[in-house]
């Protein structure tokens, strides 16, 4: 089998995977949903650390806190497994505390444990539950909100980056060439595929508005326009942290696709924004 077609496969099953686990995450399969979340986002912790050359002992920490922290979210957000539980309130309280212990445990053990730089081993933490962890632990917010804007946040970035890359590839054959956002960073990125991802992710909102009136027309826009420029500068974000380390793919999560960081690395920033636009709306 061909590179082209792995990544073929691996991107319809992806695909299809996300929009079943969405579409169908009401009433018994919201524990599913939530079940697979948690371990995709424990995966792009992992993924980090790794990345980052932290410590087993923080690794497995950073794991621990940020699977108590997202419990506790889930714990008191509609429709999910514990929320109608008679004890959601101690199990939230519960497992934040947890959540905060294991933070205060992971900085307090930098006494015993000698690194040579603890001072990044406390920021690895604190990066990978803020920059990581919390944008998955927010999807679990919007699809409690609505989940077809979940399913939208996912549709819009796809084809965001399918009109980049076709805009993009277009743009590199003409006599002039295209101009680069940041070469440094990321060589195939250019301002033309830009635009070409903010054209087709604008027409994804306005489909969208059509089908899921729950919103007006220029709210789906807006959402789609945030999702195509933080999208992208979530990716590049994590091509930096890649280029620094010098590796190419963060993993092995998807045949001819690299691991959980390179498959949401888009999400990472275009989750909170959006959960704010429809949160403060």
């Amino acid at each position: 089998m061909n590179n082209f077609t792995q990544r073929a496969i691996s991107s319809v099953v992806y695909a299809l995977s996300v929009i079943v686990l969405i579409v169908f995450s009401d009433g018994c399969y919201a524990s599913l949903f939530d079940t697979v979340l948690a371990a995709v986002m424990l995966g792009a912790v992992y993924e980090f650390h790794h990345l980052t050359g932290s410590s087993r002992f923080n690794t497995v920490l950073s794991m621990l806190t940020t699977l108590f922290l997202y419990i506790s979210v889930v714990s008191w957000t509609p429709g999910g497994p514990f929320y109608t539980c008679l004890y959601a309130n101690y199990v939230k309280d519960l497992f934040f505390i947890l959540a905060v212990c294991m933070l205060m445990v992971g900085w307090i053990a930098q006494l015993w444990l000698k690194r040579p730089n603890p001072i990044q081993e406390w920021g690895n933490n604190l990066i990978s539950i803020v920059m990581v962890a919390v944008p998955f632990m927010l999807m679990t917010r919007i699809l409690a909100m609505n989940k077809w804007l979940l399913l939208a946040l996912f549709v819009i970035i796809w084809l965001n980056d399918a009109g980049a890359y076709i805009i993009g590839s277009l743009t590199a054959k003409l006599p002039r060439g295209n101009h680069k956002m940041f070469p440094r960073v990321s060589p195939a990125k250019s301002w033309e595929g830009l635009f070409g991802g903010v054209v087709l992710a604008l027409l994804t909102g306005y489909i969208f508005a059509l089908y899921v009136p729950d919103y007006p027309v220029w709210q789906w826009l807006i959402m789609a326009l945030l999702i195509a420029v933080f999208g992208n500068l979530g990716d590049l974000m994590e091509s930096l942290l890649k280029r620094t380390v010098g590796v190419k793919d963060s993993g092995r999560f998807l045949p001819g696709h690299g691991g959980v960081l390179d498959r949401f690395d888009s999400l990472l920033l275009a989750t909170p924004v959006i959960y704010l636009l429809f949160t403060f709306n």
